[in-house]
C-alpha cells in the first residue's frame, strides 16, 4: 500500500493535552471557524496554536486540515443551489482536485519535520500576501481575460492542469488556495459571483477531503486536539460569522493580515 512508504518515525503517537492547551486550541479553532466563514485565513490562528501546544509540525498541519474541513463541507451545502450547471467544467476540476490534494498530502508526509518547519514562515508569508492582494489579482485577471461563452476544451484542459498544482499545494499546506482558485476561475465565464465562490468551495473541500483521508490513514492526526478543534471551528463558523458580519470587513481583513504577517516573522525568527 502507498502509505507503507511513509517513514514509521512520522507516525503520530497520541498526544495528551493540559487544560490550558485545550483552552488555547478551542479558542484558536473558534477564531479560525469565524474567520473562514467571513474572510478566510483561519489557519493563521489554528495551525500556530497546534505548534505552540507541542504538536509536531507535520501532524499539526494534518490535524489543522482535519479540524477545519467540516466547516468547509457545511459551506458546500449553503452554496449547493448556486453552483454552475456545467459538468464539463466541474467534473474535470473536482477530479483533479482530489488527485492533487492526495499527491500534496503524500509529499507533505515524505517531507522531514525539520525541513517542513523551515518552510513554514515562507508558506505563511505567501498565504498572507495572497490574502492581502488576492482581490487585486483576481480583479486584474478579470480585466485581462474578457471572453464570452462557455470555455473550450483546450481552456478546460489548461485550467485542469493549473488546478492540479493548486491542489498539490493545497494538500501540502493550503494557505491561500481560495484566492488562487478564484484567480483561476476568472478564466471561466461565470457571471454569478456566488456560483464562482460555490465552485471554489467545492474544489477546496475536495482538495482538503482527499488530504484528510490521506492523513488519517497515515496516522498523522492528533485526535484529542483535532476533535476539540472541530467543535470549536464549527461553533466559530456558526456564531462567529453572525457577529463578524456586523464589523467592517476591512478591519476583519486587517486583523487576519496582521496575524499572518506576525506568524511569518515569528516562525522565521524562532526556527
Amino acid at each position: 500500500m502507498w502509505f507503507s512508504l511513509i517513514p514509521k518515525s512520522q507516525f503520530l503517537i497520541v498526544l495528551t493535552m493540559s487544560f490550558s492547551h485545550a483552552i488555547l486550541l478551542f479558542v484558536a479553532a473558534v477564531l479560525a471557524g469565524a474567520m473562514n466563514s467571513v474572510a478566510g485565513g483561519g489557519s493563521f490562528f489554528s495551525f500556530p496554536a497546534l505548534i505552540f501546544t507541542g504538536v509536531p509540525p507535520i501532524p499539526a498541519n494534518a490535524t489543522n486540515t482535519v479540524a477545519v474541513w467540516p466547516g468547509s463541507v457545511a459551506s458546500v451545502f449553503s452554496y449547493w443551489k448556486r453552483l454552475p450547471n456545467s459538468p464539463r467544467v466541474m467534473v474535470p476540476l473536482i477530479t483533479i482536485s482530489i488527485i492533487g490534494g492526495w499527491v500534496g498530502a503524500l509529499v507533505l508526509l515524505r517531507t522531514p519535520q525539520a525541513t517542513f518547519m523551515k518552510l513554514v514562515p515562507y508558506l505563511f508569508g505567501v498565504a498572507t500576501l495572497l490574502f492581502a492582494f488576492g482581490k487585486r489579482l483576481t480583479g486584474a485577471l478579470g480585466h485581462v481575460i474578457k471572453r464570452k461563452g462557455p470555455p473550450s476544451w483546450p481552456i478546460i484542459m489548461g485550467l485542469t492542469l493549473l488546478q492540479f498544482f493548486i491542489a498539490l499545494y493545497g494538500g501540502f499546506f493550503g494557505g491561500g488556495i481560495g484566492i488562487l482558485m478564484l484567480a483561476m476561475l476568472e478564466m471561466v465565464h461565470i457571471e454569478d459571483i456566488h456560483a464562482m465562490n460555490g465552485l471554489k468551495t467545492v474544489l477546496a473541500t475536495s482538495i482538503n477531503g482527499s488530504a484528510v483521508v490521506t492523513f488519517i490513514v497515515a496516522r498523522q492526526v492528533a485526535w484529542p486536539q483535532g476533535l476539540l478543534m472541530i467543535v470549536g471551528a464549527v461553533a466559530g463558523g456558526y456564531y462567529g460569522a453572525h457577529y463578524a458580519q456586523k464589523l467592517d470587513p476591512r478591519w476583519v481583513r486587517a486583523v487576519v493580515i496582521c496575524v499572518g504577517a506576525g506568524m511569518s516573522i515569528y516562525f522565521m525568527w524562532r526556527y
